[in-house]
């Protein structure tokens, strides 16, 4: 599964967010307020701002098209502002593709709900 899906792109925005998330936390933040590198923050911060808006609208994206329920975008949605809730709801979503309960497109889940 690779960006040429919903959910492929839903889990590398999503991996790209949280490891933004963990660099604003624990390099960008200690640069700033021990080091006095106001830039850091600038910078990786402008970068993940970027990315959490596209982490948003992917998760919207997988709402509409894969048709997720409210829970599970809700889900989405609070991994978002957790420091490594994208990971852990990236490794939620390998489960229940590894479970035949997800897929990464509609035409794939069509093609499972066929061959059933």
């Amino acid at each position: 599964m690779g960006m040429g899906t919903v959910l492929g792109r839903f889990k590398v925005v999503g991996i790209l967010e949280g490891i933004s998330f963990l660099l604003l936390l624990l390099v960008a933040m200690p640069l700033k307020y021990a080091a006095g590198v106001d830039m850091a923050v600038t910078i990786v911060g402008a970068a993940h701002g970027a990315l959490f808006v596209l982490y948003i609208l992917a998760a919207l994206h997988a709402f509409i098209r894969l048709k997720w329920s409210l829970t599970k975008l809700f889900w989405a949605l609070v991994a978002s502002v957790l420091p490594i809730g994208t990971f852990v709801f990236e490794a939620h979503l390998n489960k229940e593709i590894q479970a035949g309960r997800m897929y990464s497109s509609p035409e794939e889940a069509s093609q499972a709900r066929r061959a059933s």
